[in-house]
């Protein structure tokens, strides 16, 4: 198999957080990005060829990804490639429309399948039995999805799927009903194929791999389901991505994530451990290297480098990279982007259904 990673989600509900950044940039879970997750799958399911569509806010992928080494995909054969869009100075071209024109490094790469995943969701899935499963169904195209666990608002896609894993129907939603077959953007089909859906789609004036590639094309393919049991949270608006970080207090679930036999990679980046100082209160929280706490952290997450002065309490927040936080500053369901200044004695309360957002680099 080769992998090929779409950086595009629902970034239009997620606001402030995606200004500068496409979804899969997104800092999670106190030292990751979204990427990491379809990223380390893929690696840690055997691809060597792993292709990065890039998107119009692409600096923050180049500095977090760079070579590939943190992945061991730096190699002077195989490895990391960008995937650059052909822009033509006055739109962004589509996924369909990026991937047609790298349609070359796929016809004459060497691997017989294609697995295409959009990095907006975390999981952590071996995609052998994924490959396996899609080969004894003799299926054109596999779809991985997972059982929604609640009513997500959002774009969605949902499948009907009958017994045998056939998919019979697809269907664009605006929110993943509880129960409902939610399917999570990743794609398994073999090479051939996978060239043929994307040059007929594109060369017909389509622009959506889902809508003109697939679902118009339905009776031309034989189309399986494969279902993911284990943890999935997609981040396709800010509530979601506030809860998404605060389910990583949960340690089954963090332990299914980061703790098993295949670990989600990150770019490594030294620093001092946290410092605790007599004043601190930690409870129930994640902490980041490079950390500096005098005050007190209850039920949140803190990313690399954040400073909590003396008398500072922060509660169900989530604080970015190189944050600081002065003393006697209060914060209550906040999420804070990078290098934030909040200053002595500011009160922030979000709501528990909506978080407050700090932009990044703001100072209050």
């Amino acid at each position: 198999m080769m992998g090929i990673i779409r950086l595009d989600g629902a970034k239009t509900m997620l606001k402030e957080l995606c200004d500068r950044r496409p979804v899969a940039a997104l800092p999670i879970a106190g030292r990751y990005r979204l990427m990491d997750f379809a990223l380390s799958s893929m690696v840690n399911s055997g691809m060597s060829h792993v292709g990065v569509l890039l998107s119009n806010k692409a600096r923050p992928v180049f500095d977090h990804l760079r070579s590939g080494k943190d992945w061991n995909l730096a190699r002077h054969r195989e490895g990391l490639v960008y995937l650059p869009s052909d822009l033509d100075g006055q739109h962004m071209p589509t996924t369909l429309a990026t991937i047609y024109h790298n349609l070359d490094y796929i016809k004459h790469n060497a691997a017989d399948y294609v697995l295409l995943a959009q990095a907006d969701t975390v999981y952590n899935i071996d995609f052998r039995p994924v490959l396996l499963f899609h080969q004894n169904t003799g299926a054109d195209i596999t779809m991985i999805y997972s059982k929604a666990p609640t009513d997500l608002p959002g774009d969605a896609v949902a499948m009907q799927i009958a017994g045998d894993g056939c998919v019979n129907d697809i269907a664009k939603q605006l929110t993943a009903t509880k129960g409902s077959n939610d399917f999570l953007g990743i794609y398994l089909m073999g090479r051939d194929t996978f060239i043929k859906i994307v040059s007929t789609a594109f060369e017909r004036g389509g622009t959506s791999l889902l809508v003109d590639g697939i679902i118009r094309h339905m009776n031309d393919y034989s189309i399986y389901a494969y279902e993911h049991k284990g943890f999935v949270a997609r981040v396709n608006s800010t509530m979601a991505y506030f809860n998404a970080n605060k389910a990583m207090l949960n340690k089954d679930i963090w332990n299914e994530l980061f703790m098993g036999d295949n670990p989600i990679h990150t770019k490594n980046k030294d620093a001092a451990p946290v410092q605790y100082k007599d004043s601190a209160r930690v409870t129930h929280s994640l902490v980041a290297n490079g950390c500096e706490i005098h005050g007190e952290v209850e039920n949140s997450i803190l990313f690399r480098g954040v400073k909590v002065g003396p008398g500072v309490k922060i509660r169900d927040c989530i604080i970015m990279e190189q944050c600081q936080i002065d003393e006697n500053a209060m914060l209550r369901d906040v999420i804070c982007d990078k290098n934030v200044v909040i200053s002595a004695d500011q009160w922030l309360k979000g709501s528990e259904n909506y978080p407050l957002v700090v932009a990044k680099g703001t100072v209050i």
